[in-house]
């Protein structure tokens, strides 16, 4: 059997990996064009899926557009049996329905839910206790084809989607090999979405993430929401705030991971034993404990507050006139 594998991230590399370690015959690997890094652009960086493949001498093409003739052309030529998406670009039909055994996508998700650009996140921002990873065949809208194989994995309170995405590599990896071994077995029966979950309004969507959605806009959080909202933006893209001083200056301000706080009787108590930053929402206090300010490196919060000047410090929400004071316990 004849596979292509198509990919870019980190977390693509352990499925293919686990491929080409079983024997299979990845014939060529799609990725995407290498990226501009440095100060000034001028560095060509290539992706971790293509620095794999070309470590184990398996053919790279880098398409900037999918429907490029040129590239089909490239593409029939590998005659592949069988495609494989982790972590790609949505595929227009003409790719997608080339091989005689179809194209199929590792999602990382229990799908339906979660269909979208960024389920690891979204499943944490939710405070889901569990999620999954999923193949399925690919068809013309985007995450909602046949299903093959589920395999669920725990949420803990206190991952971070960093700790979810690593579990999930791994496992995901372990996912499309028993999915290419019962293809190819002819073993596999699928299942449509619908069957799994009838009712649309009860999905839980997962649309890509901006700098804007990322904003924490603190008014409209409760404690727990506010905690997950924070280790599900954990460590990338990360979750941000602005910080307003006394004399009125404005930084940005990332969060990276936080306590849930206690009653408001105690937080007094608490101040006179340990130091750090508490926001005071409408439950409670939300403790920050691993923060970031715009230039400077992360690092836990007592040591950013020895540096730090914060007295009338205030967060603020973009666009409104909200704001909420910072307690500093020190």
């Amino acid at each position: 059997m004849r596979i292509v594998f198509m990919g870019t991230p980190e977390f693509a590399v352990e499925s293919l990996k686990k491929l080409v370690e079983n024997k299979y015959n990845v014939v060529a690997v799609v990725t995407m064009p290498d990226k501009p890094v440095g100060r000034h652009h001028d560095t060509l960086q290539a992706s971790p899926v293509k620095q794999y493949a070309v470590s184990q001498g398996i053919p790279v093409l880098q398409p900037e557009k999918l429907k490029d003739d040129a590239f089909l052309e490239q593409l029939r030529s590998y005659k592949a049996d069988l495609q494989i998406v982790v972590a790609f670009r949505m595929l227009p039909e003409v790719v997608w329905a080339m091989p005689s055994m179809g194209t199929f996508n590792l999602h990382a998700a229990l799908l339906p839910q979660y269909r979208g650009a960024a389920p690891i996140n979204w499943a944490v921002i939710n405070g889901e206790t569990e999620t999954g990873v999923t193949t399925f065949f690919l068809d013309h809208d985007i995450d909602t084809g046949r299903i093959i194989h589920r395999v669920p994995a725990p949420i803990g309170d206190r991952d971070t989607v960093g700790d979810v995405y690593d579990r999930l590599m791994h496992l995901g990896a372990d996912l499309v090999l028993k999915t290419v071994d019962d293809i190819e077995a002819g073993r596999i029966v699928t299942v449509e979405q619908e069957t799994l979950f009838p009712s649309p309004r009860l999905l839980h969507p997962a649309p890509k993430l901006f700098k804007e959605n990322c904003e924490i806009r603190w008014s409209q959080h409760t404690v727990k929401s506010a905690y997950d909202f924070i280790r599900g933006l954990s460590p990338y893209p990360a979750a941000w705030t602005t910080l307003r001083t006394a004399d009125g200056k404005e930084t940005q301000l990332k969060a990276f991971f936080s306590e849930k706080g206690l009653e408001n009787e105690e937080i007094k108590m608490k101040s006179e034993k340990c130091s750090g930053l508490a926001v005071e929402l409408s439950d409670g206090y939300l403790y920050l404990t691993d923060v970031q300010l715009a230039g400077k490196k992360r690092m836990a919060v007592a040591d950013f507050l020895r540096g730090a000047h914060l007295e009338g410090a205030v967060l603020i929400e973009s666009g409104t006139a909200t704001s909420v004071p910072l307690l500093i316990l020190d």
